[in-house]
């Protein structure tokens, strides 16, 4: 299968195989990597002693592999997070190779969930990081200060998973039993209590498939027809939540389904689209669109 054109994706597809090649046993050659996937001996040797330090590597005069305790632990999703991780290091703050080899060896992947290519620069917020993955790990409650416009309060919460979406970094917890999204920026006066709660499991498989931050078990399922000109990208990567390619059209046009807490977390896309994307179902929200577009062109009429 020849590598993606993108830059970024061309990335994440060269560290994931590597990533697999690690996690089968396979011994790895830098200037064999670098053959096989086109770049750079340096860059390989990049790949592996940069941005895989924190992968418990054993070296020897023919090469690189995993350590024999860690073969094949890895899953082909936990693969896809690692690569992540390891192409977007400044996603996180400055911290220590310490702490991305404690995020692989206790498996602390499941604390973090990655949304995006760019991001807040949070690197002040590394012992906030660091408080809040233990607190995730040990099931322990938190408390912080959180402001949001003129309200500010104080919460006891149970914490599930840090995730980083468009850019911005979010916890996910839970408060009296309702799960939310608090920014990092706006939580302040970080203080791990000493109570611990049992997570709910149908919670925790719930973080496991969301991909955004609109953290709302009831969710309604949307259909949209994609044109041929835009169905690449939607082929290419997932442009909505829980994307699902429902049908392959003769014309190279898709059907396209998802499921979305609020019509506000589609929207915004199918405007990016248009004219190549239309909602199908529930046809109220394509009605909401359009009703938002027809006031949008009367207010600039208007001006």
């Amino acid at each position: 299968m020849p590598p993606p054109s993108d830059d970024h994706d061309r990335l994440a597809w060269r560290l994931t195989a590597i990533l697999l090649k690690l996690n089968q046993g396979e011994r790895v050659v830098p200037d064999e990597l670098a053959t096989e996937f086109g770049v750079h001996p340096r860059t390989i040797r990049r790949d592996l002693h940069e941005r895989f330090a924190f992968l418990p590597l054993e070296k020897d005069i023919n090469g690189l592999r995993m350590d024999a305790a860690y073969l094949g632990k890895l899953s082909f999703r936990d693969i896809e997070r690692f690569a992540g991780l390891a192409g977007l290091r400044g996603l996180f703050p400055a911290l220590d190779a310490q702490f991305f080899r404690e995020l692989f060896d206790s498996r602390i992947q499941d604390t973090f969930s990655v949304h995006g290519h760019h991001f807040e620069d949070v690197k002040a917020r590394a012992a906030d990081f660091r408080l809040l993955q233990q607190a995730i790990l040990n099931r322990h409650v938190v408390r912080f200060d959180y402001t949001k416009g003129d309200n500010h309060k104080t919460v006891d919460v149970h914490p599930y998973k840090l995730i980083s979406h468009a850019g911005v970094w979010y916890l996910a917890a839970t408060d009296a039993g309702t799960i939310k999204a608090y920014a990092l920026g706006k939580i302040s006066t970080i203080s791990v209590l000493e109570p611990q709660f049992t997570p709910e499991q149908h919670l925790l498989d719930m973080l496991e498939e969301e991909d955004g931050i609109w953290l709302n078990e009831k969710k309604t399922e949307a259909v949209l027809t994609v044109a041929a000109p835009a169905a690449p990208y939607f082929r290419r990567r997932k442009l909505i939540a829980q994307q699902h390619i429902d049908k392959e059209m003769e014309d190279g046009g898709l059907i396209v389904s998802g499921k979305f807490a609020h019509p506000d977390q589609i929207l915004p896309t199918v405007r990016h689209w248009i004219p190549h994307v239309r909602i199908v179902s529930p046809a109220a929200w394509q009605d909401l669109l359009e009703t938002g577009l027809r006031n949008y062109l009367a207010g600039e009429q208007a001006c």
